[in-house]
């Protein structure tokens, strides 16, 4: 099938070696969704339960099905994406549904109107992902697809500290109250609209070689995965149930005296953390083997939680979220690699799938339980019942996972 360009090179038109223009302007359309979407949802949490007054256990079911949601479609949204033979429509549709359903966070009233909205915005992302990676690497030839999407994660993660700076700017000048939230949900669909204009205005359609005419469904692929996937897939299930939504961090927080605007700058200090690490974890576990940084990450996410049972101050909370940006780093990336080294090349974009989508399932009982537990009793218990979990699963991946 060649590089998946049809003639198996890259596109004439070239931003650097090897790496198309559309890799470029994709870009731009996810640096300007990042602005957008960065100015709301750090600040959202609080937003929700003191301005709406919802409590933790609703806040953990809202990020649960968000946090679900996305992975839940991606599986689906490539599928019909290979079958319609075209991703660019499929694209525009996932990010104008995110453009739009920010109108309605700008304008909620209560707790389930932000439900709503919420996973809706979800099901934007989760539309979008899979046709749009495919178009990164239909964008790019197959020796420059690493320089490709980091590229493209680059202009991604500088648009989230971007629309962190701008929040922060304007919860500074108009204040952490009703009217200074909707302020900053106002100013974000600026950028929320102008990445649908980019993306129909400078992103086409990339050649592609004709699919496979033989067909395996889903689950007889899923069948043929080596034993050492169903493994890890289920250490990596047990482990999402620690893994609850990155809200929580925040209102931990928030409640113990952290301001609105330094939650925008703990945020900035994270996404600065997490793009810092992600080149120098892959390459860690180019050199050392998956299998340590993957253990690694999963004690070192337990040790964060037991770090925000006891932090205290502003600096306690700038360190665990450093910690944390470097444990996302592995999570995003290493997890990836050590499933594609297992998986044979035509069976790599269903592991992938497979895997976004059993994960993503997890998130919404762990989000729900840990708000639950923190209704019932405190935050602390419901982040040492993460670590628990975490460590149990660092243990569970060092004896099956090799």
């Amino acid at each position: 099938m060649g590089d998946g360009t049809g003639n198996g090179s890259a596109p004439e038109k070239q931003v650097m070696k090897g790496v198309g223009r559309n890799v470029a302007a994709l870009g731009v359309v996810s640096f300007l969704t990042d602005v957008s979407s960065e100015m709301i949802f750090p600040i959202l949490p609080i937003f929700v339960t003191t301005i709406l007054g919802a409590g933790k256990e609703l806040l953990g079911l809202i990020e649960g099905i968000a946090d679900s949601i996305a992975s839940l479609v991606e599986i689906f949204s490539g599928y019909f994406s290979d079958k319609m033979g075209e991703r660019k429509k499929l694209v525009v549709a996932g990010y104008g549904l995110s453009s739009l359903v920010k109108v309605g966070i700008m304008l909620s009233t209560a707790w389930w109107h932000v439900l709503i909205m919420r996973g809706l915005e979800r099901v934007g992302k989760g539309v979008r992902t899979a046709p749009r990676d495919a178009m990164i690497a239909s964008s790019s030839e197959s020796g420059s697809r690493g320089k490709a999407f980091g590229l493209h994660r680059a202009m991604d993660t500088f648009g989230a500290i971007t629309g962190l700076v701008i929040a922060f700017l304007l919860l500074s000048v108009y204040g952490s109250t009703d009217s200074g939230f909707r302020t900053v949900f106002l100013f974000a669909l600026v950028p929320a609209f102008l990445s649908v204009a980019a993306l129909l205005l400078l992103v086409k359609e990339p050649k592609k070689a004709p699919l496979p005419l033989k067909k395996i469904s889903f689950w007889e692929s899923l069948r043929q995965m080596p034993p050492g996937y169903m493994a890890f897939l289920k250490v990596s299930l047990l482990f999402s149930l620690s893994y609850f939504s990155f809200a929580f961090f925040i209102v931990r927080a928030f409640d113990l005296g952290v301001a609105a605007t330094s939650i925008i700058e703990l945020y900035i200090i994270y996404n600065i953390a997490y793009a810092a690490a992600s080149i120098p974890v892959g390459a860690l576990s180019d050199r050392i083997g998956r299998t340590p940084v993957i253990g690694g990450a999963f004690a070192l996410y337990g040790l964060v939680c037991i770090g925000f049972v006891f932090a205290s101050s502003m600096l306690h909370f700038a360190l665990l979220f450093i910690v944390y940006g470097i444990f996302v780093a592995a999570d995003e990336s290493v997890n990836k690699a050590y499933i594609s080294d297992m998986a044979k090349e035509e069976r790599r974009g269903t592991a992938i799938g497979a895997y976004n989508t059993a994960i993503g399932a997890a998130y919404l009982p762990a989000s729900i339980v840990a708000g639950m537990v923190w209704a019932v009793f405190g935050a602390p218990a419901a982040f040492t019942l993460a670590a628990v979990l975490a460590f149990i699963s660092a243990i569970a991946f060092a004896r099956w996972c090799k």
